[in-house]
């Protein structure tokens, strides 16, 4: 009979449109926006600024070089800002007062329309330049713009990680933060998501009476195990089917749109003896790509990310489902499930903590904690931590999870029976300690 209700939960939910939509066409869609915003970038020229430049210095206007997107003019003797913005072909006026070659003045930029901060860092950086330039020729040393340039430094930082074993691996800290903090983002939305569906299916049977005829066939702890687990199920596909769809962009799409240069660069790193300073694309880059291009790791991510899903679910579900039996309607139950998100918040609030800072005190202590766990420990999780740290954080879950689906199934089936009250905790409490 548990079976049948996990079927149909399962099939009830898998069916709709809108499994259908976030299963297969989320992960395309963000990775079209991911995407398309770097595509916009390169199909699209940026548009022509002319700036009228008055400078009262003398000297920083005969240095300032136009680029693709501004045109630099100097200003006629004696015209004013306003006289100046009446030209139609003049965009924007500069104002560089006369105390800036000291290297402490405030330009003014008036523009006709919005401004933009590409063109704002543009002008900064190349009058910058220029003053440092001047201030720079004030001491009298020969060759110092030869020198300056001899004594430039370029230095990048490799990550390698060392086992206990003495076993060492490249890591990329970058991708590791973003991986976690996307994994807790995406358990932190299942959980709550899922979880608060038990709650309304429940909520809603109970409203239609449909529990009472159904728990004269089964246990009512059995018909929740059913429904958390049908519905639980459908979490855990959705989970797969990314997992799998992006093993395979990894082993087939990566190959396919990434250039010649990167794929040559990403070939040498992963041969033993080479110069990372020898290499035309950026370290992390290319230690990015190789872990992305690693379908290995992305099954084991993913594995991971599949046992914290499934003990954080049953953990919170088993929660979901005692407040939707104790409840007649959402509001009600919304008063009751602050308390059952607080906790969720927790976990992704500390997440975020943890993708910055892996090994803190705070971020090791809530990655364990049952409560948090799971959100925590997948932001963790791809930078590499102790395995026994991961199986105690598992361990201590699915002990956690049993417990408060027992302690649920004590509400459930006194719950479910109830109409017209919202029971209080205490009474709650009572309901655990029946026999």
């Amino acid at each position: 009979m548990v079976s049948i209700i996990i079927r149909r939960e399962y099939l009830e939910r898998v069916k709709k449109k809108s499994f259908i939509f976030t299963t297969i066409l989320m992960p395309i869609l963000m990775l079209g926006l991911m995407v398309l915003p770097t595509l916009i970038m390169t199909m699209t020229e940026p548009d022509l600024r002319n700036i009228v430049v008055v400078d009262e210095t003398g000297q920083i206007y005969a240095q300032l070089k136009s680029e693709a997107n501004i045109h630099y003019s100097e200003s006629e003797v004696g015209k004013s800002v306003d006289s100046l913005l009446g030209d139609e072909d003049v965009d924007a006026v500069l104002v560089i007062p006369g105390n800036v070659m000291d290297g402490n003045g405030m330009m003014k930029l008036y523009n006709k329309n919005a401004s933009s901060l590409t063109m704002e860092t543009q002008i900064t950086s190349q009058v910058n330049d220029i003053v440092e330039q001047h201030k720079l020729s004030t001491y009298d040393i020969d060759n110092l713009s030869a020198i300056l340039d001899a004594v430039k430094s370029d230095v990048t930082l490799q990550n390698i990680r060392a086992d206990e074993d003495g076993a060492t691996s490249e890591s990329s800290t970058g991708l590791s933060y973003i991986l976690g903090i996307l994994l807790t983002f995406m358990l932190y939305i299942l959980i709550l998501l899922y979880g608060q569906m038990v709650m309304t299916s429940i909520i809603e049977e109970k409203n239609n009476r449909v529990l009472e005829l159904i728990v004269s066939s089964v246990s009512p702890t059995k018909l929740m195990l059913g429904k958390i687990c049908g519905i639980g199920l459908v979490a855990v596909t959705q989970i797969v089917l990314w997992g799998v769809l992006l093993a395979l962009a990894s082993v087939f799409v990566m190959p396919m749109v990434m250039s010649p240069q990167i794929t040559a660069d990403l070939a040498a790193i992963q041969s033993a003896g080479v110069d990372p300073a020898a290499l035309s694309t950026d370290i992390d880059l290319l230690q990015a790509l190789a872990l992305l291009g690693d379908p290995m790791y992305i099954i084991n991510l993913f594995g991971l990310l599949l046992l914290f899903l499934i003990g954080g679910f049953m953990l919170y579900a088993a929660i979901y489902a005692a407040i939707g039996s104790a409840v007649d309607n959402i509001q009600d139950a919304s008063q009751l499930q602050s308390l059952t998100i607080a906790p969720i918040i927790l976990g992704i609030i500390f997440g975020m903590s943890a993708g910055a800072d892996p090994s803190s005190t705070i971020a090791v202590w809530t990655s364990i904690i049952p409560f948090t766990s799971p959100m925590v420990m997948m932001a963790r999780v791809p930078f590499g931590i102790p395995a026994w740290e991961i199986i105690l954080s598992i361990v201590l879950l699915y002990i956690t999870f049993f417990v408060m689906v027992w302690i649920a199934a004590k509400i459930y089936r006194v719950g479910i029976f109830m109409y017209g009250k919202k029971p209080t905790v205490k009474e709650l409490v009572k309901w655990v300690k029946y026999k």
